[in-house]
């Protein structure tokens, strides 16, 4: 009988330590899982703020350009043209006595406006 119990005592000290062993080794892929979830997590975030950062600076483009000022070719034609009669030594910045009212310079815009 003692014979009996020590095998039934061995075996079930064998089985706790198959059952810790099989807790540890549970424990460790879940851990391992939890990792690749959160790298996967992180990947997602990281793609989801650079999506979110190219479509903000595509609508700041598509504001730009939908607010750029355009030149008034007639204005700028007719002044040409109204310059050219004070004679051929004046420019755009100075007539034939010298700097007038008129010029471009001082405005805020690049295209006079």
């Amino acid at each position: 009988m003692a014979l009996a119990t020590a095998t039934a005592l061995t075996a079930l000290a064998g089985l706790a330590a198959a059952s810790t062993g099989y807790s540890i080794y549970a424990g460790e892929q879940g851990r391992k899982q939890q990792k690749a979830a959160l790298r996967q997590q992180e990947a997602a975030q990281r793609q989801a703020e650079a999506r979110a950062l190219s479509q903000q600076r595509s609508s700041e483009q598509a504001m730009a350009a939908a607010n750029r000022k355009r030149p008034d070719v007639n204005a700028i034609l007719a002044a040409a043209q109204e310059a050219s009669k004070t004679g051929s030594a004046s420019t755009m910045l100075t007539g034939p006595r010298g700097a007038n009212g008129t010029s471009s310079l001082g405005r805020t815009s690049l295209l006079g406006e």
